[in-house]
């Protein structure tokens, strides 16, 4: 039962994800913008019927089949990580969380709500020859718009790899490995 505890952030996540969308769904029309923090932050409403800030893919059907594989994946791994640390069980719920969050989008109505517009700065990439492969340019003036559930996916991803970049190996596995790296010479 205690294991059920970390349930309750997806939950929660799912949640604030759902109740933003439906209540942006209620009060905008679809591409109407409202500025909040002038030209640096709007709301503004959009249906994306690919991945996250708006990424197009070709086969949205194989997309959802994907999202609910790996959301059972992740279900499963929560609660078959008891002796992982917190840390990571939390950055796992969040990413759970918010992939459930789209994944409800998807299947309910077959697009995902956007609504989060910033403009943090523009990204100009010319376009490049490396290798034999031509690259084409990129540029990209404003953020994709984005919602809760992409918030989530990405701020868990973020802890989960900021953990394992701080996470030190355990100084008995090093010992251990030290030993039998030198038992194979």
């Amino acid at each position: 039962m205690k294991n059920l505890r970390i349930l309750w952030i997806p939950l929660f996540v799912l949640i604030l994800d759902q109740a933003t969308k439906l209540t942006v769904k209620a009060t905008m029309e679809l591409y109407q913008s409202i500025p909040i923090l002038g030209n640096f932050f709007r709301l503004t409403f959009v249906e994306n019927s690919g991945m996250a800030f708006g990424i197009s893919i070709r086969d949205n059907t194989f997309f959802t089949v994907f999202s609910i594989i790996a959301s059972f994946a992740i279900l499963i791994y929560l609660f078959n990580m008891r002796g992982e640390h917190i840390y990571v069980r939390v950055s796992m719920a969040v990413i759970f969380g918010g992939a459930i969050g789209n994944l409800t989008d998807r299947l309910i109505r077959g697009r995902v709500v956007d609504f989060l517009d910033f403009e943090f700065f523009d990204i100009h990439i010319p376009a490049f020859h490396f290798l034999f492969i031509n690259f084409p340019g990129y540029s990209m003036t404003r953020w994709p718009v984005f919602n809760v559930a992409d918030m989530a996916v990405t701020i868990g991803m973020v802890m989960l790899f900021i953990f394992i970049l701080q996470e030190k190996p355990n100084k008995d596995e090093t010992i251990a490995n030290a030993s039998e790296t030198e038992m194979i010479r």
